[in-house]
């Protein structure tokens, strides 16, 4: 019996789904932040007394360079599970990166953006602990 070398159409479209999901998700949040570090929302410090506005605009900057971040974040996450349909349409979704196996569905399923099999990120880490 041979190995499996990719994912069949239906396993695909399989994780099509999940990964449309998560992409959904994924972008009301990016959305969300946005419009928190735009002010879009209409909640901000103009309208309170110039004794808290001092107070508030220290913990404003804070939350906004922290939104920032995770807008980033987020955005990086839109883009890997944007890959991974293009890595579906072109077939190769699934398969590591390092090995050229098939990562298990369990995996894809939690981390649908992944490139990596465990064993191949495992390893890596063993490398990069070793220099």
């Amino acid at each position: 019996m041979t190995e499996k070398t990719k994912y069949s159409d239906t396993e695909l479209e399989e994780f099509r789904a999940i990964i449309l999901d998560k992409l959904e998700i994924a972008k009301k949040d990016y959305d969300s932040l946005r419009a928190g570090l735009t002010n879009s929302d209409g909640n901000d410090v103009s309208d309170t007394s110039p004794t808290f506005k001092v107070l508030e605009e220290g913990a404003s900057t804070l939350s906004k360079e922290e939104a920032a971040r995770l807008a980033q974040r987020q955005m990086k996450f839109i883009q890997s599970l944007q890959a991974a349909l293009i890595r579906i349409e072109n077939k190769t979704y699934g398969i590591c990166r390092e090995t050229g196996k098939l990562i298990a569905k369990d995996r894809l399923r939690a981390v649908p953006h992944a490139t990596l099999s465990i064993e191949a990120k495992q390893g890596g880490t063993k490398l990069t602990r070793s220099k």
